[in-house]
């Protein structure tokens, strides 16, 4: 047992789980954390960029970036930030974070709070993470659904220039409306208007694990028909038949429970791709051969979240170290 297993995150979990967060982040950025910095040879080249790992930090970590500088010691290959919005916006009401230590889970209902995209383009001028970064960009809660398209386009023209690729959510659970997004008229008027910004920067769609075969179909072809670079599958699931009992907290369940569900997602995807699309695979990788598996199944890069909770600040070093050195390339 690691020392973060045995002795800081016992104390961490006496916490809050948001202020335990944020007093993470603050023991990262003043540099206490400690390092892990990944070995060379873990090197992918994915869609024209070179990864020093396929291991990922996931969106919704460090939403607003205040991290950026410090993700690299901590062994990750890339980090995603966000979800950020349009308009700064406080999220939903605490408390909005909860744990399943039994199951090795979260629930959050964070509701995208973040500082805006105006902020992140400011710590982003000053920034210099050193490995890929993606940008997480989603719809203001102020904003309605007919005039997404604008409001995820003000953020993708403002932070364009500094993403090595872009992610579209569409399928947080946490703001009202939102999965509808997903639907293939909605997301069409969405990437449209992207597109019509930069044709050629590299840009994923995010969506949930609770879709039918019918919708995942149409999110397929969708995005083989805008000429997207692929797919992030997944989001937090709102299920939860896998728990062994109903914790009753609204929100999207992530950690062990949802992998399932999201090696499900992804298996499907990848065989409707076809190799047309380069897959993320993020959802409850605990351990190197969770992380191994997205990748057999098709996934070019995975990400963690739950897992970096649980597992602490060696985890990616340690998930990268247990794959296997026939790493796929995209």
């Amino acid at each position: 047992m690691s020392l973060y297993e045995s002795l800081v995150r016992p104390l961490l979990f006496r916490m809050e789980p948001e202020r335990a967060h944020h007093m993470a982040m603050s023991l990262l950025t003043s540099g206490l954390a400690p390092k892990t910095p990944l070995p060379p040879g873990n090197e992918v080249e994915v869609f024209g960029v070179t990864f020093p790992s396929p291991v990922g930090l996931a969106a919704g970590f460090d939403k607003d970036g205040v991290a950026l500088n410090h993700w690299k010691d901590l062994g990750f290959g890339f980090i995603e930030v966000g979800t950020v919005t349009q308009h700064a916006q406080p999220g939903n009401s605490k408390p909005r974070l909860f744990r399943l230590p039994e199951e090795k889970a979260l629930i959050n209902r964070m509701g995208f709070n973040n500082a805006g995209a105006d902020a992140l383009a400011k710590r982003l001028e000053k920034a210099a993470p050193g490995i890929p970064l993606g940008i997480n960009i989603g719809k203001s809660k102020v904003t309605e659904l007919e005039d997404a398209p604008e409001d995820y386009a003000y953020s993708y023209k403002l932070l364009k220039d500094w993403g090595d690729y872009f992610v579209v959510n569409v399928s947080s659970p946490n703001t009202p409306g939102l999965r509808e997004l997903q639907d293939k008229d909605a997301l069409t008027r969405i990437l449209w208007r992207l597109k019509e910004i930069d044709s050629q920067k590299p840009l994923f769609v995010k969506i949930s694990p609770d879709m039918t075969e019918g919708q995942l179909d149409d999110v397929v072809e969708t995005s083989i028909d805008f000429g997207l670079t692929g797919i992030v599958a997944t989001n937090t699931t709102i299920q939860r038949d896998m728990l062994p009992s109903d914790p009753n907290q609204t929100g999207g369940l992530s950690g062990a429970p949802v992998k399932s569900l999201s090696d499900q997602t992804l298996e499907y995807l990848a065989n409707k791709a076809d190799g047309n699309l380069t897959l993320i695979g993020v959802g409850g990788i605990m351990s190197a051969a969770d992380a191994q598996h997205k990748l057999d199944l098709g996934a070019s890069l995975v990400q963690l979240y739950s897992g970096f909770v649980y597992g602490g600040p060696g985890f990616a070093a340690e998930v990268t170290a247990g794959l296997r050195k026939t790493l796929p390339s995209a």
